[in-house]
């Protein structure tokens, strides 16, 4: 049966299901259904008058548009009923448990919103004079103190744009610090169980790669790592702790290992959260470390640019770091943003301006309403969180390595062997359980992976009712029914997609039925 606009109105297969009822309109209840924006237009149905433009001479020549721009015509509650229809369709933080693996998908205080929205720094423009931005100078400069106290490091740079970009950072100073003594190393080593972006990195930056395995415990062969030494390594690029939620124990040991061969430690500071008020990252010998704002520090994830990922340095690199910084001299602040001077050795510049300040705003704001009390007891809880969810789970779901975990807790594949589910098919009806899928596949050194993270923000009865609800599926997956799983999700939105279908032949721009001659009417379907 198809509804008044063309499409299924996704039946359900399950006879016992009432949800198998069809609608006219598609509609179930409170959950509707909204046809593509570019569906929706109307030839002259405009929510605002506009001004016809007085005409000018144009100076694009024949680069200039021969036809319409191709935009709907839509007027205002056409536009907001279909942004509210598909925010409805959105899993959030704000909305429920967001279990994610290696992503620390925990709360936004809303006094980090409140702040950031604040005259005089809610409505900066990052090209205004330094004399009339004293203000910001001075908190991005309160934010660098404390990211350099909290992580036990003497520089910070603040400019990097997010997690990723700051490995960028980090790499590029060791290698400015190899070049300014003539070396010209070659190799960069990388445990298995590494971020995809470690090694993407460090070949970015002209690297050549080199795997390091994992022991049997799940931490990396010290034995294999020393074996890949030598004067031709230009440093490490190590997870603390890793991706399988272990504390390397013998990071001491590997940072001194690195140094004794002249070459640098970079760690990836994606965990921050497990460790944050009770170990120092400098302590450990580290000399580059990236921070998550949107992470540790409860920033928004996501949304298309409001990443921030300072990176703390060495003193070995300080000397090394990005253009531009904030220093402080007897006329106030200023920003530093030439390679001259105090910044002889930068290898330069990495961002466009000065840094995310809306995500220091929240960050400061964040730590500053903890406390150092606050901050150590974030890191206590989320530890305490994943190895609650560990030992709820460690009967029905395998975990690959023994012991306790630090922030996340790591389960494999092997229970659901002969039951005919996979992890992705178990991912899929935790949809239907109100959840958010864990982290799956990852890390790779593990089969069939499944990565929890509760974070520090969610209670024990939300805790508790996680549990509940993957151990009822567990249940139903040794109970034969594995027909059940392979149809999931059943009360999504939409129903699970042929996958490899999708990916092999993607539907990427939108085409009007009728396509209009006259008018450039192919557009994203994203936008």
């Amino acid at each position: 049966m198809l509804n008044n606009q063309g499409r299924p109105t996704r039946p359900n297969t399950s006879e016992q299901d009432n949800s198998a009822t069809n609608t006219f309109t598609g509609n179930k209840a409170l959950e509707l259904e909204t046809p593509l924006i570019f569906e929706q237009g109307v030839p002259g149905r405009l929510g605002v008058d506009m001004t016809e433009p007085k005409k000018v001479s144009s100076r694009l020549g024949n680069t200039a548009r021969s036809k319409p721009i191709g935009l709907p015509d839509l007027s205002e509650p056409q536009v907001l009923r279909h942004f509210v229809r598909l925010s409805r369709q959105n899993y959030s933080i704000d909305s429920g448990f967001y279990p994610l693996g290696s992503c620390t998908m925990k709360h936004n205080p809303r006094i980090n919103e409140k702040v950031a929205r604040l005259a005089g720094l809610g409505d900066l423009h990052p090209m205004q004079p330094v004399s009339t931005v004293q203000g910001a100078l001075e908190l991005i400069d309160d934010l660098a103190h404390w990211l350099k106290t909290i992580t036990g490091m003497p520089a910070v740079a603040m400019s990097p744009a997010a997690g990723a970009h700051g490995e960028l950072c980090g790499v590029m100073a060791i290698r400015a610090a190899h070049e300014a003594k003539g070396e010209a190393r070659k190799r960069i080593l990388v445990p298995e169980s590494a971020h995809g972006t470690n090694p993407a990195t460090a070949a970015l930056c002209g690297y050549k790669v080199e795997s390091v395995p994992a022991r049997e415990d799940g931490r990396m062969d010290l034995e294999a790592f020393s074996e890949k030494l030598g004067p031709d390594v230009a440093g490490v690029m190590l997870t603390n702790p890793n991706t399988c939620g272990l504390f390397e124990n013998d990071v001491k040991k590997i940072a001194d290992m690195v140094h004794e061969v002249g070459a640098y430690f970079y760690c990836d500071g994606a965990n921050l959260n497990a460790i944050l008020g009770r170990v120092r990252p400098g302590d450990l010998g580290v000399d580059a470390m990236h921070i998550n704002l949107h992470k540790t520090f409860s920033t928004p994830h996501g949304g298309g640019g409001p990443g921030s990922g300072p990176v703390v340095l060495s003193e070995a690199l300080a000397a090394f770091a990005p253009i531009p910084f904030v220093t402080h001299g007897e006329n106030g602040f200023d920003l530093v943003e030439h390679v001259e001077g105090e910044a002889s050795n930068s290898f330069g510049r990495m961002k466009a301006y000065h840094g995310q300040m809306g995500m220091f705003i929240r960050a400061l704001a964040y730590m500053q309403s903890h406390g150092a009390d606050g901050l150590r007891q974030i890191a206590e809880d989320a530890v305490l969180n994943a190895n609650y969810i560990r030992v709820g789970l460690n009967d029905m779901l395998h975990s690959p390595f023994d012991g306790i975990c630090m922030h996340e807790a790591l389960f494999d594949d092997s229970s659901l062997k002969d039951t005919g589910v996979t992890t992705l098919d178990l991912a899929k009806a935790m949809i239907d359980e109100g959840y958010h899928p864990m982290t799956m596949y990852f890390p790779l050194v593990v089969h069939g992976a499944m990565l929890i993270e509760p974070t520090e923000s969610e209670s024990r009865e939300t805790l508790d009712q996680f549990i509940g609800a993957m151990r009822y599926l567990l249940n139903k997956a040794r109970d034969g029914e594995a027909t059940y799983f392979a149809q999931a999700p059943h009360f999504a939105p939409r129903r699970r997609l042929d996958e490899t279908g999708a990916a092999r032949n993607p539907i990427l721009r939108w085409t009007p039925e009728e396509d209009d001659p006259q008018s450039d009417r192919t557009l994203s379907a994203a936008s």
